[in-house]
C-alpha cells in the first residue's frame, strides 16, 4: 500500500470525483481463492433508454478503477452517467493497486484473469443486476488483453459490446520496450534482488535499495520533475514520458502519479514478452491442467467471437504501438465488419482515459459505440 503523504492534493482512493450517484461496493471471491471487488455508481432512472444496460469499465496493470473516477476532470463514470448509462460498475481486478497482490512474488498471468476474475466478476454483476441485464465492457491495457482474451476462451458471455483500449489479442511494443521485457526482470528479480518495481521507490527512505533506483532512473529521465513519472517510464513503454503525452494531463494528476499507478512483480512481464513474441496472445504455461479449459492461442479463438469490439488506440501510444491496428486487421480476416477501429489523434496510451479533456477529445467516441449497440 502506498505510504501516507501529508502533501497529498487528491485523497488516496477517493470516490469523491462521481458525487451525484449511489455508491455501493460489491465484495466477491474467485475460484482460486481471491478476494476482489466492484464498485457500483447508480442513478435514479428518468427514462427506460437504456435502463437494461449496465457498463462494466476495467482498468490495467498497476492501475485501478481510480482511473475513471478522478475529481480533477470529467471522468469516464460519470460521462456515462450524464450519458444515460445509469448503472456502472469499477471492478479492481487481481491487477489493482488497490490490493496487496501485486507486491508479492506471485505467479499469475492474463490466463489467471480470463479463468478467474472476470468470470466472477460477471457472476456478482448479474446476481445483483438481474440475468437479463445488458452488459457493455470498456477495458484498457492488460485488462482489455485478459477480458478480450476471456471474451474468445468463452469464460465470459453475453456482453453486448467492449471496448478494448491500447491492446487486445495482438500486443506489439518498441524495439527498447521488448529489449526491457526480455532482460528487465531477471536482472531486477535475481542480480537487483527488488521483488517488484514501484513508481513511488523515490519516497522510500534515503538510501535504501528503491530509493537508489529512483535516483538512478532520475539521471536519465530529465523530462520533468516528477520521479514517480520516470519510474512509470522504465516500468512501461518507450519513451519520455512513455505512458502518456505530459500536455494532456493535468498537473495535480501528473503529480499524483504514484497513487493512480501500483507496483508489480515480474509473472505479466513475463506473459507480455511471449505474447508479444508470438504477435498473438497466448496461453502462458500450456502445460499446467489448471488452464486446460483456455486456448493454447486466443487469437485463432476469436474467429469466432460474437461481441462486437471496439479497438481504441491513441496515435502516440509509446506502450502497445500499433497493437490495436494489428489487431483489426487480423479480426477483419475472419469476420468482416464486426469490429471496428478507432485511432484518436494527440493522445497516448493511458492518458486516453486520464486526460484533462477527454470528455471532448476522447468519450464521445466510446458513447458513439455503446449506444449503437444498445438498441
Amino acid at each position: 500500500m502506498p505510504k501516507p503523504s501529508s502533501t497529498r492534493e487528491i485523497p488516496l482512493w477517493t470516490t469523491s470525483g462521481v458525487p451525484d450517484a449511489q455508491l455501493t461496493v460489491h465484495p466477491f471471491n474467485t475460484d482460486d481463492g481471491l478476494g476482489l471487488s466492484m464498485l457500483r455508481f447508480e442513478r435514479k432512472r428518468a427514462s427506460a433508454s437504456h435502463q437494461q444496460a449496465a457498463v462494466l469499465v476495467v482498468h490495467g496493470l498497476t492501475t485501478s478503477s481510480d482511473m475513471f473516477i478522478m475529481p480533477e476532470h470529467v471522468n469516464l463514470v460519470t460521462y456515462l452517467l450524464d450519458n444515460g448509462y445509469e448503472d456502472v460498475w469499477t471492478l479492481d481486478t487481481r491487477m489493482s493497486n488497490r490490493f496487496p497482490y501485486d507486491r508479492v512474488e506471485h505467479g499469475w498471468t492474463m490466463d489467471d484473469l480470463a479463468l478467474y476474475d472476470f468470470p466472477a466478476a460477471l457472476g456478482k454483476l448479474r446476481q445483483e443486476a438481474g440475468d437479463r441485464v445488458r452488459v457493455h465492457a470498456i477495458t484498457h491495457c492488460l485488462g482489455a488483453v485478459a477480458f478480450t482474451m476471456a471474451l474468445a476462451a468463452g469464460t465470459v458471455t453475453d456482453i453486448t459490446s467492449c471496448v478494448a483500449n491500447s491492446v487486445a489479442l495482438t500486443p506489439r511494443v518498441p524495439s527498447w520496450s521488448a529489449v526491457k521485457l526480455a532482460f528487465f526482470p531477471t536482472l531486477a528479480e535475481y542480480i537487483i534482488g527488488v521483488p517488484y518495481l514501484d513508481p513511488t521507490w523515490s519516497e522510500n527512505p534515503f538510501l535504501t535499495r528503491g530509493w537508489l533506483i529512483s535516483k538512478l532512473v532520475d539521471l536519465v529521465h530529465t523530462e520533468c520533475d516528477v520521479p514517480a513519472c520516470h519510474m512509470l517510464s522504465v516500468m512501461w513503454g518507450t519513451g519520455r514520458p512513455a505512458l502518456y503525452e505530459h500536455r494532456n494531463l493535468l498537473e495535480v494528476t501528473h503529480r499524483r502519479g504514484g497513487d493512480l499507478y501500483g507496483a508489480t512483480s515480474y509473472r505479466y512481464y513475463r506473459h507480455v514478452l511471449a505474447m508479444v513474441r508470438a504477435k498473438r496472445a497466448v496461453k502462458y504455461d500450456r502445460s499446467n491442467p489448471a488452464y486446460a479449459a483456455l486456448p493454447n492461442d486466443y487469437l485463432d479463438a476469436a474467429a469466432g467471437l460474437k461481441t462486437p469490439l471496439l479497438l481504441m488506440t491513441g496515435d502516440q501510444n509509446h506502450v502497445f504501438d500499433g497493437s490495436n491496428q494489428a489487431c483489426y486487421a487480423e479480426l477483419e480476416k475472419t469476420a468482416p465488419g464486426r469490429h471496428e477501429l478507432a485511432v484518436i489523434p494527440g493522445y497516448g496510451h493511458q492518458d486516453v482515459f486520464m486526460g484533462k479533456d477527454v470528455h471532448q477529445d476522447v468519450f464521445p467516441t466510446v458513447l458513439d459505440f455503446l449506444k449503437r449497440h444498445s438498441s
